[in-house]
């Protein structure tokens, strides 16, 4: 009841805070030129050609396309799914963090350090499929952490697959953290099947040789193969029907457009090695309202929580590393993992908005470095409040309802790099 009661609250108050002047700039902005469109097209009595936006999955346009039917081809019917979206994946966050963390107050404290960052607020504002994927793989998260020390996982992992699935039929970037899962798993059940013990086991160790006993390989197919496949084809049917060779035709061409090498470019490129270090921002939106006021949206990033982040991860993995801690190897495997695979991907084309789902699960990071040891209680709620100090000053530059001045927007602008 308390879980169901939090979770509620933190829905509502993030819904209230994200919904405020989201209809503000009343055009498209960014790469709402590309969604909206094909979301608006999803909505035609017969899907006229050629269709636009192929080169991802439906399952994203398909809801924006509903929110438009409900709530009118405007503003609020383009960006309010971002938004319920957004909501839902702080609610996301907060499970992760009951998993992780077994009490309360760190689950929350992590929620609110992931809305603080400023990466995730911006993109619920906004038509884009990004927050899709996000919320979507953290419920899936949730879901496997809630599933990770118990002795019958079954319903838990699938669970997890079918957040997996709807993740990917958002974009096929949502493969990454299932990717994830299947590593975990089959790097346990290898050490089991070779009988690895740890000398000095403890409880809090992330291997154990009696982990899942009734867990068998065609158990782990069906939660982390077959359906993830199922639910994420399932996206596919409202577009072709049960047309097996239309449904194969859009996967050609989605993997296609995916893996083709990109020429570099745009005005806003960055390289994966640069994003935690924020060094290149995405402006959404720069319109100047006067002489003296613009109207700015900036993805960027909160420096004062994901700077400090980094040594946060830095602690979970000597943790890791020196006491084999569960949570700690999670944190870092999920963080590492939806990272560090935009790395091996042949797009020269990246962006910072990439590292949002990365960006989201180092709250885990900080809450684990600011928890441990002897560490006092007050200090990680101190430094939530010095996480909201920081996005509320990036607030002018956050959302474009608040408009800005010139002067607040040199200070803001630190590095000549983030213009």
């Amino acid at each position: 009841m308390r879980t169901g009661i939090v979770a509620a609250v933190l829905f509502v108050l993030a819904h209230f805070a994200m919904l405020i002047g989201v209809t503000t700039p009343e055009k498209f902005y960014f790469d709402e030129v590309h969604y909206v469109p094909a979301a608006r097209q999803m909505l035609e009595p017969v899907m006229p050609e050629p269709m636009l936006n192929p080169m991802h999955p439906p399952l994203a346009k398909q809801i924006i396309a509903l929110s438009i039917h409900s709530f009118g081809d405007g503003p609020l019917g383009w960006r309010y799914p971002g938004v319920l979206f957004g909501s839902l994946a702080i609610v996301a966050v907060y499970l992760c963090g009951l998993a992780l963390f077994a009490a309360q107050s760190p689950a929350i404290a992590a929620s609110l350090l992931a809305f603080f960052n400023q990466m995730l607020f911006v993109q619920s504002r906004i038509a884009m499929l990004d927050i899709f994927v996000l919320a979507f793989g953290l419920f899936a998260i949730a879901a496997f952490m809630h599933g990770f020390r118990r002795q019958r996982p079954h319903l838990w992992f699938a669970l997890a697959g079918v957040g997996f699935g709807l993740s990917i039929g958002c974009k096929w970037s949502g493969m990454f953290v299932l990717a994830v899962c299947i590593a975990i798993v089959a790097l346990i059940r290898l050490m089991q099947s070779w009988r690895t013990q740890f000398a000095d086991a403890r409880a809090d160790d992330w291997y154990r040789p009696d982990l899942w006993p009734g867990f068998g390989w065609w158990q782990f197919a069906a939660c982390f193969v077959l359906i993830p496949a199922v639910v994420y084809l399932a996206t596919f049917i409202p577009l072709y029907g049960f047309s097996v060779r239309e449904i194969l035709e859009a996967q050609r061409r989605i993997f296609s457009d995916n893996t083709t090498t990109a020429i570099a470019g745009h005005t806003y490129m960055s390289s994966w090695p640069s994003w935690p270090f924020l060094v290149r921002p995405v402006w959404y939106l720069f319109d100047k309202i006067d002489d003296e006021r613009i109207a700015a949206v900036v993805f960027l990033g909160n420096p004062l929580i994901l700077w400090p982040a980094l040594i946060a991860v830095a602690i979970c993995l000597r943790d890791w590393i020196v006491t084999r801690r569960v949570d700690a190897f999670l944190v870092l495997a999920f963080y590492f993992g939806s990272y560090l695979a935009w790395a091996l991907l042949p797009r020269t084309l990246g962006f910072i908005y990439y590292y949002l789902p990365a960006a989201t699960t180092a709250s885990f990071a900080l809450v684990y470095a600011l928890k441990r040891g002897s560490m006092p209680g007050w200090l990680l709620w101190a430094y939530v409040a010095v996480g909201f100090a920081g996005f509320a000053a990036m607030l002018p530059i956050s959302a474009a309802s608040i408009g800005t001045s010139m002067a607040t927007f040199s200070r803001l602008m630190i590095f000549q790099n983030w213009i």
